[in-house]
């Protein structure tokens, strides 16, 4: 149970829920199972009898050494709630005290993986500011007191009063179903092309009787299509976006469900992007760099955690941007195009390319299979780069490369007209230092 005073007998000290030793038991005897099934796949195959042996030993051991570690880690790890910080405290032979005051929360997230949701835990994860080491990470605690926590400790973040109060109200803004997710997959480029690449292979194994080539290539590519659903179909199933006054909040997945809060004030951009058979529907997915996630890299990759909209509409995507960064209308933005003698590094490409600022944002666009469109808000640029080669000095072009925290944006203006550029580069950081100021 999440402390709601420092008074209480929880605030000295808290364990975490005592069947996170079991799920940290399967999550082992898993990872065992699936590094002894690649073996087999590249080895002798599933015919011997040694092979289905060492599988159950791989199960079974597997789960007896996590569940002993798992315990080992849960008997030995507390966390404790008082008027300034959360401290968690753990280590088995060497101890180690993580203490997180709380001004420097940015955002309380909740995953519960697979194992861990058949059991009803959730994991909390806690993003600080600044620094590579900004996650903390509880595991496991019961869904309900994992709500608990994340609403005190977010309720003390913002200096709230130490009693939590109810969950903050929120208005759903969009619920993208299955079906579409489903639908945009199958629609995409790189799905088509594993797809026909997987059909023709079979074809041309049954067609000419090489079996030996089948499976050889049957495995990469088929390893590519679980890629794909998994990650735009199972990752973002019954993807739930909804409003509250500290932000934007996620939620989706279907066997590992997640809850991602987005605080307004951690945006560093956004970018559209619009594949070229989606553009034919008026189609676009919104990804968001968020700062602190794309330094983790998390459980689920840095592709989930980014994505602000799997699929969307263009009315919708709007109003999304214009809420999350006011003032950045892309359409009616002044533009510096790539010139026609910059065709040579992009015979197709350059025409698609341009860059150009209003009085709140940048906007860098490129593209012409799945065009991207970068949108960065003055404030949030780290610095501006000019870089030209020596093949670009020769055709008097440069590219402008505007920097954000690492993640999905890429606001670049390539093989611009060099005096463009520079012109660009000046006028971005003259931009930067006035929004700031």
């Amino acid at each position: 149970m999440a402390p709601g005073s420092d008074a209480s007998p929880e605030a000295l000290g808290l364990r975490t829920h005592p069947l996170t030793s079991v799920v940290q038991g399967a999550l082992w005897a898993a990872a065992a199972s699936v590094g002894l099934i690649s073996s087999i796949f590249t080895g002798d195959g599933w015919g011997d009898m040694s092979a289905l042996l060492s599988l159950v030993i791989s199960l079974v051991g597997g789960l007896v050494v996590g569940m002993g570690v798992g315990y080992l880690s849960w008997r030995f790890t507390r966390y404790v709630i008082d008027g300034t910080e959360l401290r968690i405290n753990s280590g088995i032979i060497t101890k180690a005290s993580r203490r997180i005051p709380y001004e420097r929360i940015q955002s309380v997230d909740i995953a519960e993986p697979l194992v861990a949701r058949l059991f009803g835990l959730a994991e909390l994860r806690i993003e600080m500011a600044g620094g590579r080491d900004s996650r903390t990470s509880l595991r496991f605690l019961s869904l309900d007191d994992a709500r608990d926590l994340r609403r005190v400790l977010l309720a003390r973040a913002h200096g709230s009063p130490q009693d939590a109060p109810a969950e903050e109200h929120r208005s759903i803004i969009t619920v993208v179903t299955p079906q579409r997710v489903m639908i945009g997959t199958l629609l995409s480029l790189d799905f088509l092309f594993a797809a026909v690449g997987t059909i023709a292979l079979l074809v041309g194994a049954i067609w000419f009787g090489q079996v030996i080539v089948l499976l050889g290539g049957i495995i990469p590519l088929g390893s590519w299509i679980v890629q794909i659903v998994g990650k735009r179909v199972l990752q973002q199933w019954d993807f739930t976006l909804s409003r509250g006054e500290r932000g934007l909040r996620i939620e989706r997945g279907l066997l590992s469900r997640t809850s991602q809060t987005i605080p307004y004030a951690r945006v560093q951009g956004i970018a559209i992007k619009e594949p070229y058979v989606w553009r034919r529907f008026g189609w676009l997915r919104l990804e968001v760099d968020v700062a602190g996630y794309a330094a983790h890299g998390d459980d689920e990759g840095v592709d989930s955690s980014s994505i602000l909209l799997p699929i969307s509409d263009r009315p919708l995507a709007d109003a999304v941007i214009a809420e999350l960064i006011p003032g950045s209308a892309v359409e009616s933005v002044p533009r510096t195009a790539a010139p026609r003698r910059s065709r040579l590094f992009a015979p197709i490409g350059w025409r698609f390319r341009w860059v150009g600022a209003n009085e709140r944002t940048f906007v860098a666009r490129e593209g012409w299979i799945e065009r991207t469109t970068n949108i960065v808000p003055h404030h949030k640029t780290q610095s501006v780069e000019l870089r030209q080669g020596p093949l670009q000095r020769r055709r008097r072009l440069a590219t402008i490369e505007v920097h954000t925290p690492q993640g999905p944006v890429d606001a670049d203006g390539r093989n611009l007209d060099e005096r463009d550029a520079r012109a660009v580069a000046l006028a971005q950081l003259e931009r930067a230092r006035a929004a700031r100021g």
